[in-house]
């Protein structure tokens, strides 16, 4: 593998670019580092934006799948993410480089924030402030849900299953593991190999 496809820049890598299965350890600090620095609001669309579109370590597919390990484990999805892009990128090293990353400016950060908040948490401004957060929080995680299911829907009755958990957490307050289970389990049974696929291709 050339030096260029080892330690790939900005200027190489496009929406389209090949996904990369390495990089330095100093390569995933910086970017775990700016990711957490500036994930206002929710890290998932940042995570996406800088790991699939940006550096192209991990591809549409492989975010989802990694996305859905880390929500049905104990966790901060965000640092679950990391441990595992980083581990595949530079084994325990790069992991471990990659959730300091993504913890350091949010501890920082949080911390000052916290004196502030303590002092001037009930002034109007502050309170406006952060609904106006919250509402484009919402927005930016619908965004990647959007650009997600383009690439991770297999069928019209995928949607089945985006509606079931929906209903299952948000309605009956079903836990996200149970629901995952559960609907991991329909999935499979929905989307197993078939007798006649497999006659299909082999024809």
């Amino acid at each position: 593998m050339s030096d260029a496809a080892l330690n790939p820049s900005t200027e190489t890598i496009s929406a389209v670019a090949p996904v990369f299965t390495r990089a330095s350890i100093g390569q995933i600090f910086l970017e775990f580092l700016i990711i957490g620095a500036t994930s206002f609001g929710g890290v998932v669309p940042y995570l996406r934006a800088s790991l699939v579109t940006k550096r192209g370590w991990i591809d549409d597919k492989e975010f989802v799948e990694m996305l859905s390990i880390s929500q049905s484990l104990p966790g901060l999805n965000a640092t679950n993410m990391a441990i595992q892009v980083g581990n595949k990128l530079g084994r325990a090293l790069g992991a471990l480089a990659a959730i300091i990353g993504i913890c350091l400016p949010g501890a920082v950060l949080m911390y000052g924030v916290g004196i502030v908040y303590r002092i001037h948490g009930d002034h109007v401004w502050i309170t406006a402030a952060l609904k106006g957060v919250a509402a484009a929080a919402v927005g930016l995680i619908l965004s990647t849900v959007v650009s997600m299911s383009k690439k991770s829907l297999s069928g019209k009755f995928d949607f089945v299953f985006i509606v079931l958990t929906v209903i299952a957490v948000n309605r009956l307050h079903l836990g996200v593991p149970r629901t995952l289970v559960a609907v991991g389990l329909l999935a499979i049974l929905f989307h197993r190999p078939r007798k006649q696929n497999n006659a299909g291709e082999a024809q």
